[in-house]
Parts: structure tokens; C-alpha cells; sequence
């Protein structure tokens, strides 16, 4: 085994013994905040409390009516969607591979995403919203194991397999999970009391 695997290991049985003890501590809700205004059509995303000041602002695709987003810095989240979902393969796989001791030298990872617009804008009720068909692709190359022998065919299908069953963000696409959408607004004031319009579902 080599070093960084054996380092890799040593570094998260604690963190696996102590799911095994106990379950409920390997349950974390995950967040994003996104911030509304109304300058503009678009929802300023926060990265946390670690780094107050940097954001990212997401905007209108140009095929829905944003700015270009060379100009006005806007992200479309389709965009964002999917540098998820690279960003959550990519680190899978250095993962699996350093675990399984197979040595990667260099890659990208790709992925693409078809979305009919005239969904989304109401254009054609029987267009989909939502990205109908994603393609994930990595372009690999690997180096040679310490014993001076090659990466083979069988690894490399159990990197890609253990690739797809670890990625959260994968599999979260793959398996829909439940999700409640709740939407709340104060409405107008009288005698000092606002009324509340609240509108819930789970899809």
C-alpha cells in the first residue's frame, strides 16, 4: 500500500468507527445561502462564514434574458449545477484512486447538460424545465505504480464504479431525494400586525 493511501486510510477509520458506534453522527445537513435584492434578477450565493467576503452571484442564462456573463460576472446555476457535480467527481475519484493505490498523474473532468429553454420560460408547456440529459466524462492519465507496473483495465473499471456509487452530488441526482420548498413574504401591515403568505409543497 503505498504512503498516501495507507495516510488516507489511517486518516478516516476514526471517522468510519465512529459511524459504526454511532449512526447518527454521519447525518450533516448541508447548506447554501443565497442572498435577494431588487437591483437586479439575480441571487448573490455566500460561501460561508469561512470566507466572508467572497461570493458568487448567479444570474439570468442569456438564453432566458441575462446579461452576458463575460460583462456582468453573473453565473447561470445550470453552470454552477454542474461545476458541482465536477467538482464532487473530480475529488471522488482522487479519493478512490489514492485509496486503491493507483497513481494519477493528470485529467480533467467534464460534464455537459441539456436544458430547453422554452420550459423554463413557459414557452412550450410540454418542454421539460430542468436539464433533460447530463454527460460526466473524465480524461485520465495515469502514472506508474512503485513496483514499475501499469494501471490495468480491471482497476480502472473499479475507479469508475466506486467513482459513480461515492459522489454525493451524482448520486443525488441519480436517486431524487425528497425536498420540501416552503416560500414565505410579509404582506401588508395593519393596526401593527403583518400578514404572513405562506405557500409549502414537497416534491
Amino acid at each position: 500500500m503505498s504512503a498516501p493511501a495507507q495516510a488516507l486510510r489511517e486518516k478516516q477509520a476514526p471517522i468510519k468507527d465512529g459511524y459504526r458506534t454511532d449512526p447518527s453522527s454521519a447525518i450533516v445537513t448541508l447548506k447554501s445561502t443565497g442572498m435577494l435584492d431588487d437591483s437586479s434578477i439575480t441571487c448573490k450565493l455566500l460561501d460561508g462564514p469561512a470566507v466572508k467576503e467572497a461570493s458568487r452571484i448567479a444570474g439570468l442564462h442569456q438564453k432566458a434574458g441575462g446579461d452576458d456573463p463575460q460583462i456582468s460576472g453573473e453565473l447561470c446555476s445550470g453552470d454552477m449545477l454542474l461545476d458541482a457535480l465536477v467538482a464532487c467527481s473530480g475529488v471522488t475519484l482522487k479519493a478512490v484512486a489514492t485509496a486503491l493505490g493507483i497513481p494519477i498523474k493528470s485529467g480533467t473532468v467534464n460534464a455537459e447538460g441539456d436544458l430547453d429553454f422554452k420550459g423554463t420560460l413557459g414557452v412550450d408547456r410540454n418542454a421539460p424545465v430542468g436539464m433533460t440529459d447530463i454527460r460526466l466524462e473524465f480524461q485520465v492519465k495515469f502514472g506508474e505504480k512503485p513496483d514499475g507496473s501499469e494501471v490495468t483495465e480491471e482497476e480502472v473499471e473499479k475507479l469508475g464504479k466506486l467513482t459513480e456509487r461515492y459522489c454525493v452530488v451524482l448520486q443525488t441526482l441519480v436517486h431524487k431525494p425528497k425536498i420540501a420548498v416552503r416560500l414565505a413574504g410579509g404582506g401588508k401591515e395593519e393596526d401593527g400586525i403583518t400578514r404572513d403568505i405562506l405557500h409549502g409543497t414537497i416534491l
